[in-house]
């Protein structure tokens, strides 16, 4: 993960002409290499025009809202804003469960869409809507592209507060002198930190460290391993914090949801290190922890599971560091944190006997990718597939796997994976997505192809909204409105110009991944998947 400068020949002496252009130079200058989205015939067309100038591709989606989704995966590779295109009104619509997305995710991503000037709100109805209302609950600011400053701003701003913001920009106003870009630092608010964090570990014997979202920041997730290792405690990880300590290292002890998986070692702790932890990343479960916990995170959340006994706010990296003073020899052993961890990984597994088992889908894909010499990143959908995915897949670094787990929306995987694949030609990148999240964007597998990335996409093909189906029978209820016949994705594949492969059992799948990693250009593996053992990893991860 990481931000590159813009290249030093691309809009070498020259000055941006419209406010179009100095959008795409500071987008340039933030580290921004992609546009995604679908254009309208207004501001979009100004930006396309002015897109190979800046260095920056665009990619032409199939969908607002897997465009939006793209768009936050590239913000969370690189560290700079991810930007999304679309035209007024059914466009801006398309795109807003993306933009949920990218708030709960806590990724900052551009909306930029065409927008109605006042002359034309006038007489026009047509597709009208007020689009500033509507993407209000997820944006943490809104602009019409005044000039070059209002534009710094409102980027500014998405990077500091880590929100999507929607610039609003019209044709005239694309095209209009952009002024002076104005440097405008707003210093950041930081709330005063609340007891002692570093007294409570200094008396603590068995902590547990839990890593989050926030704790995916290079510096961060570097001085969390230094940390760990010199207390020689356990860490525990969110869906979205997978690497920050790699999964081979044998002080990682597993997942981290709020959920039952995790609750024997969370029961012995006498203190809780949250660590860039956000609260949008736990489960709808109340926090059953009696030992103290500290807080440490960019921000105070207004929304809190537990009231935290000591707080400490502020770059993470500085805060991880003040706790060394407090370093003193611990109670854990290295075997008791290896027992949980495979305690937990047995709770999880199953063999199948019909089709291919979700965790064998997952551990034969890092088998055949490391025998290819591959190193894959992962994109995981949303649904029952994502126990196995999260629980399986080897981690070495942040960010090498992609979830949505703010929002958990289906739909997020394919996009993501393209934008991964694209991201690192060299890494390529595996989709696990269940059939039900793909058919709900299956045209951006025309997108993969026509970028020709190295993406496979790995289906999870059980006919049936799996998670939903066994929350279903848990309530013994009839089943309804869950299921359907299993499409046959391989030909769906194919017609988008893909290789299709099909499963059926592990030694088809392994074939077919071998066939899929040597293929220069994206594929699809479509496995018919034993679900029985969804309701077992189900209550043993929540309850």
């Amino acid at each position: 993960m990481g931000r590159g400068a813009m290249p030093d020949d691309m809009g070498r002496g020259t000055t941006p002409q419209t406010v179009a252009e100095a959008l795409l130079a500071d987008l340039a200058r933030r580290g921004t290499r992609r546009i995604w989205g679908v254009p309208g015939g207004g501001s979009s067309l100004d930006l396309l025009l002015g897109m190979p100038r800046y260095g920056i591709e665009f990619v032409l989606a199939k969908h607002e809202g897997a465009a939006a989704m793209a768009a936050l995966a590239d913000a969370e590779l690189t560290g700079a804003p991810g930007v999304v295109l679309t035209t007024k009104g059914p466009g801006v619509g398309n795109a807003l469960n993306g933009l949920a997305c990218a708030s709960l995710e806590r990724a900052p991503v551009v909306l930029v869409s065409d927008g109605f000037t006042p002359q034309q709100l006038g007489w026009v109805t047509h597709q009208v809507f007020d689009q500033r209302a509507a993407s209000a609950p997820y944006v943490a600011g809104y602009a019409t592209g005044v000039d070059a400053a209002e534009v710094a701003a409102l980027l500014d701003l998405a990077e500091r507060e880590r929100r999507p913001v929607h610039l609003d920009l019209t044709g005239p106003a694309a095209r209009r002198v952009p002024g002076i870009r104005t440097a405008r630092h707003v210093a950041e608010k930081v709330a005063a930190n609340l007891g002692h964090g570093a007294a409570l570990l200094l008396n603590a014997r068995r902590p547990v460290l839990v890593a989050g979202l926030e704790a995916a920041e290079p510096a961060a997730a570097a001085a969390l391993r230094v940390l760990a290792e010199a207390l020689q405690a356990p860490v525990l990880v969110t869906y979205k914090a997978k690497g920050v300590l790699p999964d081979a290292h044998p002080l990682h002890a597993g997942i981290f949801t709020g959920g039952t998986l995790e609750a024997p070692l969370m029961e012995v702790a006498d203190l809780i290190l949250t660590i860039g932890l956000d609260t949008v990343e736990l489960i709808l479960q109340p926090w059953r922890y009696a030992a103290p916990v500290v807080d440490i995170a960019l921000r105070p959340f207004a929304v809190r599971y537990v009231t935290p006994a000591a707080t400490l706010h502020g770059a993470l990296a500085a805060s991880l560091r003040s706790l060394h003073r407090a370093v003193h020899p611990m109670d854990w052993t290295l075997e008791e944190i290896a027992a949980h961890r495979a305690t937990a990984e047995r709770a999880l597994a199953w063999e199948g006997d019909r089709g291919v088992s979700p965790p064998d889908i997952v551990r034969i894909a890092q088998q055949e990718a490391r025998r290819a010499g591959l190193a894959p990143r992962v994109a995981v959908d949303a649904g029952a597939h994502m126990f196995s995915a999260t629980a399986f897949w080897q981690c070495d670094a942040p960010r090498d796997l992609l979830i949505s787990n703010g929002l958990a929306s289906m739909g997020f995987a394919l996009p993501a994976g393209i934008a991964a694949a694209l991201h690192d030609p060299g890494r390529g990148a595996i989709c696990f997505t269940g059939d039900g999240g793909l058919m709900m964007v299956a045209g951006e597998l025309a997108t993969a192809a026509a970028t020709g990335a190295k993406l496979v996409t790995v289906v999870f093909n059980d006919g049936a909204l799996s998670l939903i189906d066994i929350k279903q029978q848990s309530r013994q209820l009839p089943p309804a409105g869950v299921r359907w016949t299993r499409p046959d994705f391989t030909r769906v594949a194919e017609g988008f110009g893909l290789r299709g492969f099909l499963a059926t059992d592990p030694d088809s799948y392994a074939d077919a991944l071998r066939a899929a990693f040597a293929h220069d250009g994206p594929s699809l593996i479509d496995v018919h998947v034993d679900p029985a053992g969804y309701p077992a990893q189900l209550r043993a991860m929540r309850g």
